[in-house]
């Protein structure tokens, strides 16, 4: 997506005729279906009229520019891009992020490589600017294909902050502590109009921008780096991935209360809230291998069978006794552990208690307690519309008042959120759609992002069909997912699996139930219908999901409604006034796995009325037909 595109001569006049910030308005309007608000108008008004007034002292005229480039895979937006030839006259890109910031703005950090901006209602620790600018620069080497490509083509990236000044009392931004990365990633500030001109003289002063323009938006995009492919990398060996904005902040708070830990000698903790596909658990592994390599005593729980049993398979017998469950600290001891990382912390239970547990090993003591008990500095990851039994109590509000009750202050613990949407097609639009058409929020003028392919089938045997052809095409690509509406039953004597999953003469078995856990990575689970319990934490490029007709929508009334009779998940839907909450949780996990395709089969028909009246031109496999119960 581009908002604007042209050369830097009719930028120029869009400029100088006050028409610029429209333009992009409009085009923003058509692409996300609704208006810019108007902090983004007043941005494109200022920051690119003191970019018109770099271009003039570059003298640039035969060059490329596009303003507003939306990263691949992500909701991100790169401010400016400009193309040319350099002196050299080899093919050239420039990035460019723009800031409003003032000094005022601006405040020293704590934290290596964050700082603090005021934005007026609120202050917020960020990544500096050149940080920023850095982790867009190799996102793009990452995912465009051109930068591999002969005759090379280079970019360089830099920050402008047009209403900065490095001559200005305590100017944060060109502190000597930032320095290894302005180096690279260079910060402009007011006074640096004419240097920021002949940088890009420097390299875009041979024109042909046009030209390497083309090359540009028609290279290819690689495949997205998928987080279970190199979670063993990640642990044992180096980062893997490239983190961006709000995760470069939250990556640096974390390290840096590691770092600190035996300096202060109090406890701490970190809070990441962020929804499905705006990378928790990729900030969490990457932490994790970090500190390893670092000699830091850290731990990584979950409260997921699923999901912790997978990872241990995956990181090797060096580092598995690293993975463990929320319940397995009830008699560790205190301030045993360094750093304890809590991914998807939602699934927090009320304790540790279970029907497995001895009786001399059971306390009354919250689950929560006992988590920050054993660690000096814990990380919780979480994204609260994901608790989907009533036992998981998991909450921002909970982890405040057990960091209370162990004596940890408000100062020391940093809260971030996620934004920078990933998974879906890079589309936050589709999940804020998502959320409205089940009912789990209530936003206006939410519009469905065709970039996410979504495709309604009217029978079961249809979806798997085409599931089936995506894993073909590439293995374990895609799976088959369901509400929970069916028994589970065991394998029958010789190792088969009993067909559980029925509609009409659609029958499919269920994950096996003696290694649920291999589901979501085992070649066998292309052939097994999942549940929540195993897809949640996983991704896969494309998922099919059975909605089951344990939820289903009343039109006469507008509203949700859960089903107990239809549902065999007897832990959720026993003496649970919150069921329908619960259930809506449920298929906004399943119908959120997938980067590139969400198939659906509805068991209830009025319920697939309203996922279609919601939808705009929508690719369908076959037209409404009648429900086989």
């Amino acid at each position: 997506m581009r908002l604007y595109e042209g050369t830097i001569t009719d930028f120029n006049q869009a400029v100088l005729h006050n028409a610029i910030a429209d333009q992009i308005a409009t085009k923003y309007e058509q692409y996300y279906k609704r208006a810019a608000n108007q902090s983004e108008f007043r941005a494109w008004q200022q920051s690119l009229l003191f970019l018109k007034n770099a271009f003039e002292y570059s003298r640039l005229q035969d060059n490329g520019i596009i303003i507003e480039y939306e990263l691949p895979y992500s909701t991100r937006r790169i401010d400016t891009l400009i193309f040319g030839r350099d002196y050299l006259k080899s093919d050239s890109v420039v990035l460019i992020e723009l800031k409003q910031w003032s000094n005022d703005n601006v405040e020293d950090c704590p934290t290596e490589g964050n700082i603090l901006v005021d934005y007026g209602r609120f202050r917020k620790e960020q990544a500096h600017p050149s940080l920023q600018v850095q982790g867009y620069h190799f996102d793009l080497i990452d995912f465009l294909s051109v930068f591999g490509e002969e005759p090379k083509i280079s970019l360089n990236s830099c920050a402008y902050c047009h209403n900065y000044s490095r001559e200005g009392p305590d100017p944060v931004l060109f502190s000597s502590k930032f320095k290894t990365t302005t180096d690279s990633f260079p910060v402009f500030a007011k006074e640096d109009v004419q240097n920021l001109g002949a940088y890009l003289r420097a390299r875009l002063s041979e024109g042909n921008g046009l030209d390497v323009f083309g090359r540009f938006v028609t290279s290819p995009i690689r495949p997205s780096r998928k987080l279970l492919e190199h979670t063993s990398q990640m642990i044992n060996n180096q980062q893997i991935f490239n983190l961006i904005d709000d995760q470069i902040a939250a990556y640096n708070s974390i390290m840096h209360k590691a770092k600190h830990l035996s300096q202060t000698g109090r406890k701490s903790a970190v809070i990441v809230k962020g929804g499905p596909g705006t990378g928790k658990s990729v900030i969490a592994l990457e932490v994790m291998g970090e500190l390893m390599r670092q000699d830091k005593i850290v731990f990584h729980a979950t409260g997921s069978s699923a999901f912790t049993n997978t990872l241990r398979k995956i990181v090797g017998p060096r580092a598995r006794r690293l993975f463990s469950f929320f319940n397995s600290f009830a008699t560790t001891e205190a301030n045993s552990i360094e750093i304890l990382i809590c991914d998807e912390a939602h699934r927090i239970r009320k304790t540790s208690n279970s029907r497995y547990t001895l009786r001399e090993s059971r306390s009354n003591d919250p689950q929560i307690d006992e988590l920050f008990r054993v660690a000096k500095l814990n990380i919780f990851f979480i994204d609260e519309n994901q608790i989907v039994r009533p036992t998981e109590i998991g909450s921002i509000a909970l982890i405040k008042e057990a960091a209370a009750r162990f004596g940890i202050e408000t100062g020391d613990i940093a809260e971030f959120e996620l934004k920078t949407q990933f998974r879906c097609s890079g589309s936050d639009a589709y999940l804020q759609w998502l959320d409205k058409v089940l009912g789990i929020t209530d936003s206006e003028n939410v519009a469905f992002d065709a970039r996410m392919q979504f495709k309604i089938f009217s029978s079961p045997s249809q979806m798997v069909d085409e599931i089936n052809k995506r894993n073909a095409e590439k293995k374990n690509s895609a799976r088959i997912v369901a509400g929970f509406c069916w028994p589970w039953s065991n394998s029958k004597t010789d190792g088969g699996l009993v067909k559980d999953v029925q509609i009409g003469e659609f029958a499919m078995p269920w994950e096996r139930k003696d290694a649920f856990w291999k589901w979501a990575t085992d070649d066998s689970g292309m052939d097994q219908v999942g549940t929540v319990y195993t897809a949640q934490g996983f991704e896969y490029d494309y998922i099919g999901v059975i909605f089951g007709n344990d939820l289903t929508y009343d039109p006469t009334t507008n509203q949700w409604i859960s089903n107990p009779q239809n549902s065999h998940d007897t832990q959720v839907k026993r003496n649970n006034p919150e069921l329908t909450r619960h259930l809506q949780h449920v298929y906004r996990v399943l119908m959120s796995r997938a980067h590139r395709g969400v198939y659906v089969n509805f068991m209830d028909g009025e319920t697939e009325r309203h996922f279609r009246n919601a939808l705009p031109e929508l690719e369908v496999a076959s037209p409404l037909a009648p429900r086989l119960q």
